[in-house]
């Protein structure tokens, strides 16, 4: 790992592209994109639109190859709610993912801040939610009525310290978490 060297910029759709050794753009079916999932092996939820299948298909295919320090950026909105639309790109979100040693260390995003376009979004989630997917957001009514309010232009960005502690020690994530989920014996 060279962290002195230049961080890479790598949209998520160029670099499942590369993977598939094919082009994929936001605009490609998810029909097609369960085509090469197949092809390749990545198994699929049968609930997942071509957003979803994207991500599915970059977390298999190559997150685990980036090794040094790489920005992953232009998700798909449906994966990230809360992320404000791209001003000129549509479809995609202005968030990106720092990968290193093919670990997700970092996510980060520009807030969404428009309180009608985060109400569309959260009941889409909650739908899912109401279909059993386990990823899905709830609706915040209490969060929303604030929005309303007014939220001023925002970033968020969360960090995974047993991750970063990982990089920095070579050690394992069990041997990271501080405070490790227990099984019942």
């Amino acid at each position: 790992i060279d962290l002195e060297a230049e961080w890479r910029l790598a949209p998520i759709y160029e670099l499942v592209s590369d993977a598939l050794d094919t082009e994929i753009t936001i605009d490609t079916s998810a029909d097609e994109l369960r085509q090469q999932a197949a092809k390749h092996e990545v198994e699929l939820q049968p609930k997942w639109g071509a957003a979803e299948i994207v991500v599915e298909l970059y977390e298999q295919l190559c997150e685990h190859k980036l090794i040094n320090p790489t920005f992953v950026m232009d998700f798909p909105a449906e994966v990230k709610p809360l992320a404000k639309g791209h001003r000129s790109k549509p479809g995609i979100n202005e968030a990106w993912d720092l990968i290193i040693n093919g670990v997700e260390l970092v996510a980060a995003y520009s807030e969404l801040n428009d309180p009608v376009v985060q109400r569309e979004r959260l009941t889409a989630q909650s739908l899912l939610a109401a279909q059993g997917d386990p990823e899905a957001m709830e609706l915040d009514e209490v969060f929303l009525k604030a929005m309303e309010y007014g939220m001023p232009p925002a970033g968020g960005m969360g960090m995974g310290v047993d991750r970063l502690i990982m990089l920095l020690t070579g050690s394992s994530i069990r041997e990271t978490i501080l405070f490790p989920l227990l099984r019942p014996e």
